[in-house]
């Protein structure tokens, strides 16, 4: 009885955490703000979901299964919500309005409102270089001056 009740209450706030991630994903200002609730909603909103199922169907090979797929949800939505916001970010995504720091390029609302942002010759916003160009120059173009200058604050 005590642990139907759990697991239904886990699987609430399983369900609640995913749907309050949905609302974010509709609501929120820019593509940051949303990458970043529905990475921790559906980290954790199936973690208590796929608790829960544990705790209806309790068995050793359910109890293996649902740490195994809680352990990569864990470890893959934050790394995968990551990537496709530093994705966003390097295509010129742009940022909310009320955003007063930009992490990457410095003050936000500098320049054109994306200080740093990927310049198209390839090289990462930390300094490394691509393939096709980067911080010391651009052999195919010539450019000597590369992108130093364009980092300093």
């Amino acid at each position: 009885m005590i642990r139907t009740v759990a697991a239904y209450a886990l699987l609430l706030l399983g369900t609640a955490l995913i749907a309050i991630g949905a609302v974010g994903l509709i609501r929120l200002p820019d593509v940051y703000n949303r990458m970043n609730a529905v990475a921790k909603a559906a980290g954790l909103g199936l973690s208590l979901v796929l608790l829960g199922v544990l705790l209806l169907v309790p068995s050793v090979r359910t109890a293996v299964v649902v740490l195994v797929a809680i352990g990569l949800q864990l470890f893959t939505a934050p790394v995968g919500g990551y990537a496709l916001a530093r994705a966003a970010y390097r295509a010129g995504a742009p940022l909310a309005p009320i955003t007063r720091y930009d992490e990457l390029g410095g003050r936000a609302g500098e320049s054109d409102g994306r200080a740093g942002a990927d310049d198209g010759r390839g090289g990462d916003d930390d300094g490394r270089t691509g393939a096709g160009g980067g911080r010391d120059g651009d052999a195919a173009t010539g450019d000597d001056a590369g992108r130093s200058g364009e980092r300093q604050r």
